[in-house]
Formats: C-alpha cells, structure tokens, sequence
C-alpha cells in the first residue's frame, strides 16, 4: 500500500437513529455514507493528495474535460456484513484490474490494483456503521470511479485526473423483488463494436443503453437485451448485466467477451457452475437459437447477473412483432447459482476459491 491517506472526518454525520433507519430500507443508490474517498493524479507528481473527507457535492470549472469528452471510468463492488461482525469485500483485486484495462482504454493513468484496494478498505473502514448487520442480503454498495478533471477544452488526455470512492447502502436492486425478468429486445441500437468501448467500464457505455432502455421500458420491460454490431444477430448483454443460458441437457452459455464487459459476477458463475458439475461454454449465440431454444424447451432457463443485481431470472423475450415465453418462475440452476454465490458473499458458505477479502 503506497497512498498516504489523510482523514478528516465530518463535521456533520449522520445520527444513529438516521443510519438506522435508512439501513431498514436503503433501495439502491439512493443514499450515501457520511465520507468519501479522493486522490489526485498530475503527469509530474503522479497520484498524490489522497484523503477521507466529508461526502459533498464537487466543485468543477466549467471546461473540466470530463463534461466534455467523457474521459472516465468506474467500478461497482459490495461489501458485506458477516455473522461474526466482520466486514468483506468480494474480488476486489478483480474491479482493480478491470479498471486498469479501462483507464489503459481511455487514456487515463493506471492506479495500482494495491492502491485501488487500499482506497476502498479505507473508506469502508471509516463508514462502516453504514453496512447492515448479517441477517439479509443488504449490503455496502461500493463505487471508485476516475474523471478527467483538467479545464481544457483541447481534444487529449487530460493533465489532471481524480479518482474517487463513494458508497451506498443497497437493498434489493428491482423493487419487486427475485422474479423473472421481461426483456425487449432493441432492433435498433447497439453498443459497442470491435474496437470500440464494450469491454471497458466507462460511462458512455451506459449513456448509450438509455435510449434503448427507455424503449424497453415503453414496451412494458424491465431491461434492454443487445446484439452484436457486425451482423447484428449474436447476443451480447443487457444494459447493465451478463447473460446465461441454460439447456435442457445441463451445459451452460454465456456470450464471449471482446465487445462486451468481463463482469466479474459472471466469471465468479463460470466457476461455480462447473463446480456444480454443468459445462459452461462461452461462445456467440444467436437471437434465433435463444428464441427457437426457449419455444422448443431445449433452453430450460436464462438468467443474467452483475454486482447490482446479484443473479436474476430471465422469463420473456419480447421483440416488435413477437416474444417467447420462458419460465415464470426461477428456475433450478438459476436459484442454485444465486444461493451458492450469495451464501460465499455474506460468509454462509466456505469460500473455496478464495474470493473474500477481509476489510474489518
């Protein structure tokens, strides 16, 4: 650990009582922790300045780079309350490194993975009042992310960058709760081509998934399904989650990477799914091959997970001018995955593969 991290706690904190009532129905990403974590970078003094202060609102000049040309990344992670009273993170090093490999794709300097860990431990460490207690599945939603903070409005890497950690308590991530997914299907929009973003966690990914997410929402659909750009008829993901099929004799797919992000939920299910003894494959899979799949019942269940959502059941597949039925309720893979995963998580489960970091 190489930052020299400063702590100026708020003046201002919540109570108690304020804690404990937000903890007892926290939704997602609606409130956050009395602190945050920031450290700077400069070419000639490298990362520097790294400090714990009150949470509050930024001050930036109006020709700040990122407003501009949207050079930043981000990751989003959890840290989870034990039945001993001690605090995890799952995989840290894993965010650490898939956020070197976006800053490598937009031009941002690289934060070592020790460094990235050491500026979340420290933040959760200060608000760690602000996880639940074991006992459910709430949790500590964690979110480093990095901007280009330079007021330039030359088109280059920025000379000035930030990053920074804030966090949230996190329920549920769908207001109704484990049920399975209605998806659309976008005809129109794409993501992300070779060569292009997909595989990088940054906001313009997102920002580009809205538009289709609105439509899906306008057909009465919780979440918008991708295709490839080159030919437009192989799965990619969600807006915000990787995919898994599951066939009716046991083996497991899931869309290759490349254009899309490496979740560090869905190579955490790889494993675990061959350890409960199914085949996974990570392959291109058409449109037609779920649609026909699911008609026929040689797809038995389809599921998509991320850090938000956990792992989530996938019921109908609608399109203009179709859909297809599957499951309406999760089915047995799909509950057996989730459970193995969130039991690991929350210390239920021995963790075999050694994907728990203690914080606390």
């Amino acid at each position: 650990m190489t930052l020299d991290i400063s702590i100026i706690p708020s003046a201002n904190p919540k109570s108690d009582e304020q804690v404990a009532e937000i903890l007892a129905n926290p939704g997602f990403g609606t409130y956050f922790t009395d602190h945050m974590f920031t450290v700077e970078w400069t070419p000639e003094k490298g990362w520097h300045d790294a400090r714990i202060t009150a949470y509050g609102p930024l001050t930036l000049d109006p020709a700040t780079a990122v407003l501009h040309y949207a050079q930043e990344t981000f990751e989003g992670m959890k840290a989870y309350r034990h039945d001993d009273g001690s605090v995890w993170t799952f995989r840290p090093f894993e965010n650490a490194e898939r956020m070197k490999r976006s800053s490598h794709r937009l031009a941002l300097p690289v934060l070592e993975p020790e460094d990235f860990v050491q500026a979340v431990e420290a933040l959760v460490e200060v608000d760690q009042r602000w996880i639940a207690e074991a006992g459910s599945e709430k949790s500590l939603y964690i979110r480093p992310f990095m901007i280009a903070t330079e007021a330039f409005l030359g088109v280059r890497p920025s000379q000035h960058v930030t990053f920074m950690v804030i966090a949230s308590p996190a329920g549920a991530y769908f207001k109704g709760g484990i049920k399975p997914l209605t998806l659309w299907l976008t005809e129109e929009y794409t993501r992300a081509g070779r060569g292009g973003m997909g595989a990088a966690k940054t906001g313009g990914n997102y920002a580009s998934s809205l538009v289709a997410q609105q439509e899906a929402i306008a057909q009465g659909c919780d979440q918008v399904v991708f295709l490839d750009v080159a030919e437009g008829k192989y799965v990619e993901e969600l807006g915000g989650m990787n995919m898994y099929f599951v066939y009716a004799d046991g083996h497991v797919v899931t869309p290759e990477t490349g254009t899309i992000l490496e979740g560090i939920t869905r190579s955490a299910i790889i494993e675990l799914t061959e350890k409960a003894g199914h085949k996974v494959e990570e392959r291109k899979i058409s449109i037609d091959e779920w649609r026909e799949g699911v008609a026929s019942g040689e797809i038995t269940e389809v599921f998509a997970c991320g850090t938000a959502a956990v792992v989530t059941p996938v019921g109908t597949l609608k399109w203009k001018g179709g859909e297809v039925q599957g499951s309406t309720e999760t089915g047995p893979l799909t509950a057996q995955i989730r459970q193995s995963l969130v039991d690991l998580q929350y210390g239920r489960a021995a963790d075999e593969f050694g994907w728990m970091h203690r914080v606390i």
